[in-house]
């Protein structure tokens, strides 16, 4: 960047350095106050000193709003941008992401994130801490599975996943109860491919905690020692309504297709307490014909009214 920035340009707001062939960010960047608008794609960035040192104290992280480093080298997010705390848009796609870090969950005002066309493998659980986000694009990934954490973006009214490995969705998607969008084309999750999941009993551990739950025999915690009260208190209910049990670490994992906008038909992954719970005439293994499916699409029912828009194809 030239220096004197600052000073020809005091109250600058809007800087677009795209497609310059820019590897650095110099220190100039730092004082501009106003500055709330920033982008920078299709440049040379991501190598040592890209952005200059002291980003998250200057003025700029308090002003800047929207950041597009879309289209560089970034083989990680860095650090500096995580203090960035008033962004309410950020735009990394088209770099050479790995991973996400779990640190982003310090953008408290974050609306926008756009991360596409990169190399993620994974999502993290903090990323569900953004109680702001709108619109969130992972597409043209390499995730193979979306963490049940993320129903706790209830703003959430875009979601972007095509492109990507996945072979199911968690059952808590139907939690997002504002997004109206859901962008799944090109992954094998449509593959009707469940046919090998195993079930593991449960301890007699499991067994007894099951016992004391499912019959409410009473309690307290001067009763039993304190690592057999947290572990009672980690019982997750059976999501078929007709069962009423409950399960600790032992579970039948059962892909479930339901069906959304009355067109497509969408894998749920849904983990019953006991073999019994999926249909007697097929095994727990086999998902695409279980009885409970019929209570899935039941439970789907209240939320495929709000998905205006499912992509698949």
């Amino acid at each position: 960047l030239p220096a004197g920035l600052s000073q020809w340009f005091p109250a600058l707001e809007v800087l677009d350095v795209s497609g310059t062939g820019l590897a650095q960010m110099g220190a100039e960047l730092l004082s501009l106050p106003c500055l709330h608008t920033l982008l920078a794609k299709n440049n040379r960035l991501g190598g040592p000193g890209s952005l200059p040192k002291g980003l998250g104290q200057a003025p700029l992280a308090r002003s800047l709003r929207v950041l597009n480093l879309s289209g560089n080298r970034f083989a990680e997010v860095p650090p500096a941008l995580l203090q960035l705390r008033g962004l309410r848009s950020l735009s990394l796609g088209g770099n050479r992401l790995h991973s996400i870090p779990p640190d982003i969950q310090e953008l408290r005002s974050l609306e926008f994130l756009y991360l596409g066309g990169n190399f993620i493998t994974s999502i993290p659980p903090e990323l569900a801490k953004l109680p702001s986000l709108k619109y969130l694009v992972l597409c043209d990934n390499k995730i193979q599975s979306i963490p049940p954490q993320l129903s706790q973006l209830h703003s959430l009214r875009s979601l972007s996943l095509h492109n990507n490995l996945l072979t199911y969705l968690p059952r808590e998607i139907l939690n997002l109860v504002h997004l109206e969008e859901l962008s799944l084309r090109g992954n094998p999750l449509v593959v009707r491919f469940v046919r090998d999941l195993t079930y593991n009993p449960p301890s007699l551990q499991e067994l007894a905690g099951r016992t004391v739950k499912t019959r409410n025999v009473p309690y307290a915690p001067s009763d039993l020692p304190e690592n057999l009260v947290r572990y009672l208190s980690l019982a997750s209910n059976c999501p078929n309504p007709k069962c009423g049990g409950v399960y600790f670490d032992s579970c039948v994992r059962q892909i479930k297709f339901v069906d959304f906008c009355g067109k497509y038909r969408l894998p749920l992954m849904h983990y019953l307490c006991s073999p019994e719970c999926s249909s007697p005439f097929s095994s727990a293994s086999q998902s695409s014909t279980s009885q409970s499916e019929s209570d899935s699409e039941d439970e789907a029912s209240v939320a495929a009214h709000r998905m205006q828009k499912v992509l698949l194809g």
